[in-house]
């Protein structure tokens, strides 16, 4: 397992082979109690794609990103970038997560910077096989920091326009500010896959657009591949190159024009099923 330190920020991601699927989900099923909330789904992400998993409350969307993450016990098999769940080792910085909901006390002292700052690991520090499952909360000390932390921190709050927030305590930001924040905290290391549980929740609509927008160009410069859980179909259709419908059960799975079929949505959705319109 390689435990060299990561790469900067904005410096492209250099890999020698590039592995298909980033993702591969087989026969995943999550039961809450004994009610099956995901039931035997598989799919594959290819590099470099932007898939949307859609589908109605309490399709299971969420649980489903929860389970890929290991967050959530399941049934099946998941492996990214080639290699178990179980398995995954320093692979783990290489996932990028945003959460629908961002919870933390409003009042603690934290800046911008320092939360960007968080994204950093240094893999050089501790020995790769005596890592926790979240080897972001080591302490880091501060004589032993990697002298490209701080360029790494500056270049990706710079790349999403944030760089001007830097000393602001993130409890006086805005919803899509503190959006652009946890992207720069992806951002600040070389990641290979990108997870946003409805992460644009509570962001307006132009907000939502620049997000895309970003998003997709970040997406190109680094190599990411992206996969986000959605509700909002006019932005999938136009900013997503795949799209999985879910209802517990996979629905249907392909290119937006073809998943978002009025078909599909019946499917997916049911008779009730009316489709929520943004006029851009």
């Amino acid at each position: 397992m390689n435990s060299d330190p990561p790469d900067a920020a904005i410096a492209p991601s250099s890999h020698p082979k590039e592995i298909t699927p980033v993702l591969k989900v087989e026969n995943l099923t999550v039961y809450q109690g004994t009610y099956a909330a995901v039931e035997d789904v598989s799919f594959e992400l290819p590099v470099g794609t932007n898939t949307a998993i859609v589908g109605p409350n309490g399709a299971g969307k969420s649980t489903l990103v929860q389970a890929i993450l290991g967050l959530l016990p399941f049934e099946g098999a998941v492996q990214i970038l080639g290699c178990p769940l179980s398995r995954l080792g320093n692979l783990r910085y290489q996932i990028g997560y945003i959460p629908q909901n961002f919870v933390f006390d409003r009042g603690f002292p934290l800046s911008v910077s320092e939360l960007v700052g968080l994204g950093w690991v240094d893999h050089n520090l501790s020995n790769s096989a005596q890592l926790p499952v979240f080897p972001q909360w080591r302490i880091t000390l501060p004589w032993k920091t990697n002298p490209r932390k701080a360029p790494a921190i500056a270049q990706a709050m710079e790349r999403v326009d944030i760089y001007h927030l830097r000393n602001r305590a993130i409890g006086n930001l805005s919803g899509g500010q503190l959006k652009r924040v946890l992207l720069a905290h992806c951002l600040v290391m070389s990641r290979r896959l990108l997870v946003l549980d409805e992460a644009l929740a509570g962001v307006d609509l132009q907000g939502e657009a620049d997000f895309y927008t970003l998003l997709n160009q970040l997406k190109r410069e680094h190599g990411w591949t992206v996969l986000q859980v959605s509700h909002d179909l006019d932005m999938v259709s136009h900013h997503c190159d795949r799209v999985l419908c879910l209802n517990r059960r996979l629905v249907c799975q392909g290119q937006p024009e073809e998943a978002l079929s009025p078909q599909n949505l019946l499917d997916a959705y049911g008779p009730s099923f009316s489709r929520y319109q943004h006029h851009h």
